[in-house]
């Protein structure tokens, strides 16, 4: 049955290997995306009027890092592998057997964020706005970096572009899953965030835009993607990705409204300010 359906590229994860150090496709693809997003980043601090520096860009670039690490591997643990923890707390530390949480890691550069705009004096939200265009570069090519290891495959299927994975136990065709969130989560919400970036916007649109992508894009896709099989779907429906995304849509949706109240704020002030210089000459 598995020869009616595309059966998966042969791709050696790792691209060369000198004696024990190796170079994975994985870990490359995020490299790309790290240099890519500060590429762009650099340029937007370029055009920025001074309001950003190159310097800047660097020292929020390597929290964010750490944010992503730290907080992946602190939220794949406490939302995925409890159990595990509460057996072995040293569990946490061991990075090197996998395991990363998106939202685990959005919360550690939320954490960062907070850090870098306290330390720079910057609005915390300005600062999410010139961060949110960059994720979905990282995100896409994290998720290339799945397909490439052929895990978090999808769901069973029979559409004509279902494929067999190498590593599933069941060799039954299913949905390239990983290859639907690097279109959707990558190149589509990146599309999205740039083209709220191009212009000055209200305060958090961007930030808020790139919360409520994301959830709607992952919870799409999880419709496809196959459920962790210790979890399995809660109420025979949803799955933890969708649940961890509800969180983020509503936030979302949040701080665009604030920030379209504060833009409200500004303008009637702004036009007060205006009436009194009027009456005064």
């Amino acid at each position: 049955m598995s020869d009616q359906y595309l059966q998966f590229p042969v791709i050696d994860p790792v691209i060369f290997s000198i004696g024990p150090v190796a170079l994975r496709w994985y870990g490359t693809m995020y490299l790309i995306g790290f240099l890519a997003a500060l590429f762009i980043a650099n340029k937007a601090a370029d055009k920025s009027n001074g309001l950003w520096t190159r310097e800047q860009v660097s020292d929020l670039l390597f929290y964010g890092f750490l944010g992503v690490v730290l907080g992946g591997r602190f939220g794949y643990v406490l939302f995925y592998q409890f159990d595990y923890f509460l057996a072995d707390p040293l569990y946490l530390l061991k990075i090197w057997q996998g395991g990363m949480s998106f939202h685990g890691g959005l919360l550690g550069v939320i954490t960062a964020i907070f850090i870098f705009a306290r330390k720079t004096n910057k609005q915390f939200l300005a600062v999410g706005d010139f961060v949110a265009p960059l994720v979905p570069i990282g995100l896409g090519m994290g998720r290339l970096g799945n397909f490439i290891n052929a895990e978090l495959w999808g769901r069973q299927t029979d559409v004509s572009w279902a494929m067999v994975f190498p590593t599933d136990p069941l060799q039954v065709p299913r949905h390239p899953s990983q290859l639907y969130e690097f279109f959707l989560e990558g190149v589509v919400l990146f599309a999205i965030l740039f083209y709220i970036s191009r212009k000055p916007r209200s305060l958090g649109l961007a930030s808020g835009a790139f919360l409520i992508g994301y959830g709607v894009f992952r919870s799409i896709v999880e419709f496809y993607r196959e459920p962790d099989a210790h979890l399995g779907l809660y109420f025979s429906f949803i799955s933890k990705g969708q649940i961890l995304s509800i969180p983020m849509i509503l936030a979302g949706i949040f701080i665009i409204y604030i920030g379209y109240l504060s833009q409200q704020k500004t303008q009637i002030a702004n036009s007060s300010k205006q009436q009194n210089l009027k009456g005064t000459k």
